[in-house]
């Protein structure tokens, strides 16, 4: 059972929560992505001021929303995870011009208005299903909210790197079952970052850039000269850019030993020098036929015990945060159309949605025959058509659960007498079809 409850709130508030994650089962388009209402005989615009009230009320707080998806992440990582659990970290800009929101801000520049969304997802380090964000932040003029804040909101931190690491120390003592491997974009390719988190013991991988210098073999080198030296071994089949390529993977151990130095480039702070940070670099490139470089990652992680290949593997998983983007906005709840009117109930909602993302990752992660003809029965009831070889996609999952759940609600909510009446009526105007 992935449905939490919230602790240490009354039975109504559960109950509203519970029924407010099922009225975000359902894919929305971006001229109604406000609350959808199960077809049951309360009034729409009931739904939706008890919505209003749930958000409204003082004790449904950041934190207490996130109870119910960390319950989750630990439950996936104890079913889906062997050695270590891949934390996911990402940022995701959302665009706003609607003019009732007074705390948007412009995040790059005066056209590009919104908030700056933070979000840790944790996803299988056997299959890199995405099992449950474990914290989200969202950033306003007024200030940060986040799910590992006590008290909402706090000063915004300015450096993306700053603000996770602090996610990171919170998540590291939250006991999950499995060792955390924190995995970042080039945005973390900071080596004052690196050996903050090398410091406290964390795992961590990260994509550099092909400049920064390592040292190899006793003298300093870029990561991308170090790449040309390494010998390489064909490891697996991926598709890139809708083609079938093979994957060829290279290690070796460097050190990095040059001085952290100040996140703007204009600043006049000194650059700081550490301790040496021992770490592998992990080179991955996908080659055509006539073996020509199509794409090529340079990674390092203190990751020790797992082998190269899979490091690899690991890194191409990260993708599955911007799926998790993409579901939240244009390809299923319509994120960027919301009417709320401020970061804090734009936030709430989110970790509501977010609880019916993990429903649905729980749903396709299932194995079992039951589970799988459910998949197929759901898809059916999405009208979606799905590419060849390809039996469900999570939107198409969402879309299908909506209309389940409808049929389930009218079940309980009609009498026979009543939907043989309805059923008549509408045959009036479907010549007998129904």
């Amino acid at each position: 059972m992935i449905l939490k409850k919230l602790s240490g709130v009354d039975s109504r508030l559960n109950d509203r929560y519970q029924r407010l994650v099922n009225e975000h089962m359902n894919s929305s388009e971006p001229l109604s992505a406000g609350l959808k209402a199960l077809p049951d005989k309360i009034s729409s615009f009931a739904s939706t001021q008890a919505a209003w009230r749930f958000y409204q009320n003082e004790s449904i707080s950041l934190p207490k929303l996130q109870e119910p998806l960390t319950a989750a992440a630990h439950q996936g990582i104890l079913a889906h995870c062997v050695h270590y659990a891949l934390c996911v970290h990402d940022w995701s800009h959302l665009s706003y011009k609607h003019a009732n929101k007074p705390d948007t801000y412009a995040i790059t520049h005066d056209t590009d208005i919104g908030y700056d969304l933070q979000t840790s997802l944790i996803i299988s380090d056997q299959t890199g299903q995405p099992l449950a964000p474990v914290a989200q932040r969202l950033v306003s003029s007024d200030g940060s909210y986040a799910t590992y804040q006590k008290v909402n909101p706090q000063p915004a931190v300015q450096n993306h790197l700053d603000e996770v690491s602090d996610c990171i120390g919170f998540l590291e003592r939250q006991g999950f079952a499995k060792p955390l491997v924190h995995l970042i974009d080039r945005e973390g390719d900071s080596v004052g970052h690196i050996r903050r988190w090398e410091a406290t013991g964390s795992h961590w991988l990260v994509r550099v850039k092909d400049n920064p210098k390592v040292d190899y073999t006793g003298k300093p080198m870029a990561c991308k000269a170090v790449a040309q030296e390494l010998s390489f071994i064909k490891t697996r089949q991926v598709n890139y850019h809708g083609k079938t390529y093979w994957q060829w993977v290279a290690e070796t151990e460097v050190t990095l030993t040059r001085p952290a130095k100040p996140s703007r480039k204009k600043s006049k702070k000194p650059a700081v020098p550490g301790k040496p940070v021992a770490a592998r670099l992990v080179v991955s490139r996908v080659l055509s036929e006539a073996g020509e470089v199509l794409a090529e990652w340079l990674l390092l992680t203190n990751v020790k015990d797992v082998d190269a290949a899979t490091i690899a593997l690991w890194y191409y998983w990260r993708w599955q945060i911007e799926c998790f983007f993409k579901l939240v906005k244009s390809a299923g709840h319509q994120l960027e159309s919301w009417q709320q009117k401020s970061a804090l109930a734009i936030a709430k909602r989110l970790l509501v949605a977010s609880m019916a993302c993990v429903t649905v990752w729980a749903i396709a992660a299932d194995n079992s025959t039951e589970v799988a003809e459910l998949r197929a029965f759901l898809i059916k009831l999405s009208g979606r058509q799905m590419r060849h070889n390809q039996a469900f996609t999570n939107p198409a999952l969402l879309a299908g659960l909506w209309v389940f759940l409808s049929l389930l609600e009218i079940t309980q909510a009609y009498s026979q007498e009543e939907l043989d009446r309805l059923k008549a009526t509408a045959q009036q105007f479907l010549g007998g079809v129904v």
